[in-house]
């Protein structure tokens, strides 16, 4: 059965990984309010132009932004918004490990 799985879980593997860094996720953010060029993301995230290009270019590969180029700056946008519903579940998910911390600390205070 896993075997069988295997491609899916795989392609599913990539795009979290892809996810997988803090300023990837910052990226994913800001695109969440429109497209941004890479020069603003730059600035933003306060990196050098190669490094933030490496990271919206692993985005890219794993299909979750699109760019475009216009003139000289290449602007990028989110391929799926629905991406961002991830985050909500991943916010949850840190509430409930939150909670169940406090609850260990509130017996251990006892």
């Amino acid at each position: 059965m896993y075997q069988q799985r295997k491609p899916a879980l795989d392609a599913r593997a990539k795009v979290l990984k892809a996810m997988a860094h803090p300023s990837r996720l910052f990226i994913l953010e800001v695109l969440e309010a429109g497209e941004r060029c890479v020069c603003d993301l730059t600035e933003m995230i306060g990196s050098d132009v190669s490094t933030v290009s490496k990271h919206l270019s692993v985005l890219k590969q794993a299909g979750i932004v699109a760019d475009q180029k216009r003139g000289n700056q290449v602007f990028y946008q989110l391929r799926v918004p629905c991406i961002l519903n991830f985050f909500g579940c991943v916010e949850t998910v840190l509430q409930s490990q939150a909670r169940d911390h406090a609850a260990t600390l509130s017996l251990v205070g006892r």
